[in-house]
């Protein structure tokens, strides 16, 4: 694999925003008031026993994860770089941030010297079933869907993280719609009716798609296409999960 850096230090501040600005719980909507998801997004329409969100030991959401093996999750490096593992706790396979699924701790994080990309150790296995990582990302034109427990409005610091899990169907884009991607390693997807997407807190969540009716993993949330704060205005990136499968075995197993 090619060592390069991608990110400028203002693409990564933008990342780390992603990651930092979801703790506070979304305020109610009042009476007869539309309340947007995910940006664009909607309510679970299923219980992804796969889906985790990474939150600090008292309980507060910063990030998303998949779960790949019992005791691996797969995310974002930007989401866990400066913590310890045991500052970290996931919940896993539940729709709602604050109750259900299995809470485990963080054991090891383990972060690739090159790419927004990280692994989380548990503490201990867990009974929820892991996502199989897919053999490629797909074609442009891939219908995909991204699911997160971020930010609902677009503007930064605009709204806190919603309690129930939000998901979007979209679709991957080309290469030429997002800044500074390196396609090899990474995914352009679309934002669909310019307004729609993944936004602060959603970071190192999955990207998925449907294979034989059967979800698999492709992708991570990692930034912004457009090095804008101000969400779903643009494509986003995605760390393209299988790319990385020679890496991530090396330390979850073969995957």
């Amino acid at each position: 694999m090619k060592v390069r850096t991608l990110f400028t230090a203002f693409a990564v501040a933008i990342g780390a925003a992603l990651a930092g600005a979801a703790g506070a719980a979304a305020a109610p909507a009042a009476d007869g008031e539309v309340t947007p998801f995910i940006v664009g997004g909607g309510n679970a329409t299923q219980t992804y026993s796969f889906m985790v969100s990474l939150q600090s030991t008292s309980g507060s959401h910063f990030c998303g994860g998949s779960l790949i093996k019992a005791n691996w999750v797969v995310t974002a490096k930007h989401c866990v770089q400066g913590r310890s593992a045991s500052s970290v706790r996931a919940r896993i396979g539940t729709t709602n941030r604050t109750s259900g699924g299995t809470v485990a701790s963080g054991a090891q994080i383990v972060t690739h010297p090159s790419y927004d990309i990280a692994l989380l150790r548990l503490s201990t296995s867990v009974s929820q079933t892991p996502i199989a990582v897919a053999s490629t990302s797909g074609a442009v034109g891939t219908a995909t869907r991204i699911i997160g427990w971020g930010q609902t409005c677009a503007p930064a610091g605009g709204c806190g993280a919603p309690v129930t899990l939000q998901e979007l169907d979209t679709s991957i884009v080309s290469d030429g719609s997002c800044l500074g991607i390196y396609g090899s390693y990474e995914i352009c997807t679309n934002n669909p009716g310019g307004r729609a997407g993944a936004c602060y807190g959603d970071s190192g969540g999955p990207q998925i798609k449907s294979v034989n009716g059967v979800w698999q993993l492709i992708g991570a949330t990692s930034r912004a296409g457009n090095n804008s704060s101000t969400c779903a205005t643009a494509p986003s990136i995605y760390m393209d999960v299988p790319a990385f499968r020679s890496w991530i075995s090396q330390y979850a197993g073969t995957v």
